[in-house]
């Protein structure tokens, strides 16, 4: 490979993940890599002290653009809008802060700011960039980019999750909503869920599913068996790494009929993401790597 290209490939996973934090979206994030690598190609590498640094700000360029690009197009977007899931490898969620900033709670909080909110949250308070680069990423002053900050961090503290749980609990949470769906049990399935719990679901007008947020223990059960109670004898429900979190992968005669990332508070599931939109489905074909 020659220098550009060693350089590129070196920093391909973090330029992946930034991109895909700001974005929700892996195959988006691909166009961005690929935005990326080709203003990178022209560039004099003997001009460029910092390498990850000058990458990271044309991935931020490129991906705020997209991200302008995609407000408008999720707008139009049939039902909820969930991101799209990512098959991680275990060993995501030994780093805390990254598999938390990847997972699908974070990211629908993430959805909440403003397009300049979410990059300069993302490259400061995940990625740790220092205040001057994260100004030149996004076209602001240092000045103006610790106000954002602030402004985006507060947000995102008044809406995250609440804390970490446990392997043990997660393990334990994750089993027992497996047992309960695949049996039809739904007094089982009602206990693991938390009273506030929320459903959402995302076909995308492809694949039918909740067309807005399903609130509490008694409606999300009765809904998931109403739906999946049906099919108990065609349905095989598996424990997957989804966004480095815990979640379940769905099938229906053997084919993937969709994925469940699942948030789990206090050993009770508290949130539950289905994607069954197909066109966001590809990524769960094989692991993806994300890194800071």
């Amino acid at each position: 490979m020659d220098s550009a290209t060693e350089v590129f490939v070196a920093h391909r996973n973090l330029l992946f993940t930034v991109a895909y934090e700001m974005l929700g979206s892996a195959t988006d994030a691909e166009d961005v890599l690929q935005e990326t690598w080709l203003r990178w190609a022209q560039v004099d590498l003997e001009t460029v002290r910092e390498p990850r640094a000058y990458l990271v700000r044309i991935t931020t360029r490129q991906a705020l653009n997209k991200l302008r690009s995609l407000g408008r197009r999720k707008e139009s977007y049939v039902g909820s809008w969930l991101p799209e899931p990512l098959l991680t490898a275990p060993d995501v969620a030994d780093d805390v802060e990254l598999s938390d900033s990847v997972s699908m709670a974070m990211l629908l909080v993430l959805e909440t700011l403003t397009p300049t909110e979410r990059a300069v949250f993302v490259l400061r308070d995940v990625f740790a960039l220092e205040y001057d680069e994260i100004a030149e990423a996004v076209g602001k002053t240092s000045a103006a980019v610790r106000q954002i900050a602030h402004r985006a961090r507060n947000h995102v503290a008044a809406r995250r999750p609440r804390g970490v749980v446990s392997a043990a609990e997660s393990k334990g949470a994750v089993e027992a909503f497996q047992k309960a769906v695949t049996t039809g049990d739904l007094q089982s399935l009602i206990d693991i869920l938390a009273p506030d719990v929320v459903l959402l679901g995302d076909g995308g007008g492809i694949k039918q599913t909740v067309q807005r947020p399903i609130l509490g223990a008694d409606k999300v059960g009765r809904l998931m068996m109403g739906g999946l109670g049906r099919v108990t004898n065609q349905l095989t429900v598996e424990p997957v790494q989804v966004n480095g979190s815990p979640a379940v992968a769905v099938y229906f005669d053997g084919e993937l009929d969709g994925v469940m990332a699942l948030l789990i508070e206090d050993g009770l599931i508290s949130g539950l993401y289905y994607v069954r939109n197909p066109e966001k489905l590809s990524w769960m074909q094989q692991e993806t790597t994300v890194s800071r």
